[in-house]
């Protein structure tokens, strides 16, 4: 059952989350949880994610827009050391509050309240009409790039940021995929550097067993397949089309933060 639950997760929402550039660790992290304690279902989450992103640049790379890497992934690599660094020290802090709903408690953090209000800020740029029509100043992308980044080593939730700075510089739909996934992979390798010395010290949860690992390898071939799968459907993709996406992920993924489900 958790192959069949892991597996078909992963297969679908990197195949929908291509386009967005964010959502798979966000979606997969749940259904990790049902099988496993939660210490071990958030880095059992980031290998699979990290394992996509390096597979996104082996599919997309040659399309990334250099000049947007560099600007906006520098400051983002940066501060992803910092925020997971943060992570480490903050590791097991109190809920700002805690409620149950069918049987699952659920609970909202500090982390979780800014990250929901800030994505839910960026879902309506992505969904109102005239935010759409916005130009970002490229002047913007390092500072874009240090948000996210940070935001990414401290609770993993970097690509919705993300995504909503490089929705507004005229990217194509597949130099955003592309890009997308360089920068990601960059943050998901800075931040577990840190999370291996966490995991080494005692700080973080760790996975173990060798069933775990089984489901994790699983899980990233799964969401391999999703990319594939995506990538066919890219040509397809407008812009129009990628801003609901975009802010259709955003406002489930702010939602779900401020309200502690996710």
């Amino acid at each position: 059952m958790e192959f069949l639950v892991l597996g078909g997760v992963a297969l679908v929402v990197s195949a929908l989350t291509l386009f967005s550039g964010f959502g798979l660790g966000t979606l997969l992290m749940p259904a990790f949880a049902i099988f496993f304690p939660l210490e071990i279902a958030i880095p059992a989450t980031a290998v699979v994610h990290m394992a996509n992103s390096y597979f996104k640049v082996a599919v997309l790379g040659t399309e990334a827009r250099r000049s947007v890497v560099i600007r906006f992934g520098l400051p983002a690599v940066a501060l992803a050391f910092v925020g997971a660094w943060l992570l480490r020290k903050l590791a097991g802090q109190d809920p700002l509050f805690r409620y149950e709903i069918g049987g699952h408690v659920a609970e909202t953090t500090p982390i979780q309240l800014v990250m929901g209000l800030l994505i839910l800020c960026f879902a309506a740029m992505d969904l109102i009409p005239y935010f759409t029509r916005l130009k970002l100043d490229p002047k913007l992308l390092p500072l874009g790039g240090a948000v996210s980044g940070f935001f990414g080593g401290l609770s993993g939730h970097q690509g919705a940021l993300r995504a909503a700075f490089l929705g507004k510089i005229g990217l194509t739909p597949t130099e955003f995929a592309a890009t997308q996934g360089v920068l990601a992979a960059l943050v998901d390798t800075a931040r577990m550097i840190v999370y291996v010395l966490g995991f080494t010290r005692g700080e973080l949860g760790g996975v173990q067993l060798e069933e775990q690992w089984a489901l994790v390898a699983f899980a990233s071939a799964c969401a391999f397949a999703g990319v594939l799968i995506g990538r066919k459907l890219l040509p397809k993709m407008t812009l129009e089309r990628l801003h609901w996406i975009t802010g259709g992920l955003l406002l489930i993924v702010g939602a779900g933060l401020l309200s502690g489900l996710i």
